[in-house]
């Protein structure tokens, strides 16, 4: 892969954004492909409009890593309201339900946190970039049509609650593939009696990339080509778990051109994958 190296030069590799508030996924990646010029953009899981954080952006022939980015786990802290229930399960939806919020302790919270530890079944939000139909959820959320979602099973690996002052808690969710902190946000509401929604979301981690590795939202809406280009990482940095081997220049022609190598024709294995390394 290729990072800028002046005029024409191809542009591929992976932007770790920190997206801002209000704005989504896919403005982020259409803002750097008219940016950089690149007419192949993607990122590495979609983020809420109203969520910030980490969003990896893959430029060029390093969108052909995108599924394996976005299988990684990922890592948020969300501040959740009890209390309040809203058909988006956020706090940007309309209203739907509101009680009162019971008395609760941080060892109550704790406990019922820890219930949703472990693979557990969650039923997606209608406000969701998933399909039914052959249309987007959120689309047919818009305009007044709920559909049935079958759960899926997705895994939470741990749920520490950060603060908590009724009604406000602050929880650090570390999960794999296809999770919805704004379903767990409600399904722990339910859990609780009083309904639940998300205040607040930023998502601290996607697979090795997190907040300390992202580009300031501030510089990435600047849109200066020469200053983001400067911080494109090599593609191989998402996939760190991915083994590598050392090939010949024989074997790596091969390859860029769509070939196969035999086992035989492969290299000897490169645990920190450097250059001339191939994954």
């Amino acid at each position: 892969m290729t990072a800028p190296g002046g005029p024409g030069a191809p542009l591929d590799g992976l932007l770790t954004v920190e997206k801002g508030a209000g704005v989504t996924s896919f403005q982020v990646v259409a803002h750097l492909r008219r940016v950089l010029r690149v007419p192949k953009v993607g990122h590495g899981g979609t983020l809420d409009p109203m969520a910030t954080g980490v969003l990896p952006v893959l430029l060029g022939e390093a969108t052909k890593l995108t599924p394996y980015l976005q299988a990684q786990d990922k890592e948020y802290v969300a501040t959740v309201r009890l209390g309040r229930s809203t058909d988006t399960l956020d706090a940007t939806g309309r209203l739907t339900a509101e009680r009162p919020v019971p008395p609760l302790d941080a060892a109550a919270l704790r406990a019922a946190l820890a219930r949703f530890e472990g693979e557990i079944e969650q039923v997606p939000p209608m406000f969701s970039a998933l399909h039914a139909g052959g249309r987007r959820l959120h689309e047919l959320a818009r305009a007044g049509i709920e559909v049935a979602r079958a759960p899926r099973r997705v895994r939470i690996h741990a749920i520490e609650l950060l603060e908590w002052t009724s009604p406000l808690l602050r929880v650090r969710v570390a999960c794999g593939k296809g999770t919805y902190i704004r379903s767990l946000a409600a399904d722990l509401g339910q859990a609780l009696g009083c309904g639940a929604c998300v205040e607040a979301l930023t998502r601290t981690r996607l697979g090795p990339f997190s907040l300390a590795d992202a580009v300031p939202w501030a510089l990435v809406r600047e849109g200066d080509p020469a200053a983001l280009g400067a911080r494109v990482l090599p593609a191989d940095r998402a996939v760190p778990h991915l083994p590598a081997v050392r090939l010949e220049e024989a074997g790596a022609e091969c390859i860029r051109h769509g070939g196969r190598l035999a086992p035989g024709e492969l290299g000897a294995p490169s645990a920190a994958g450097p250059t001339g390394a191939c994954r």
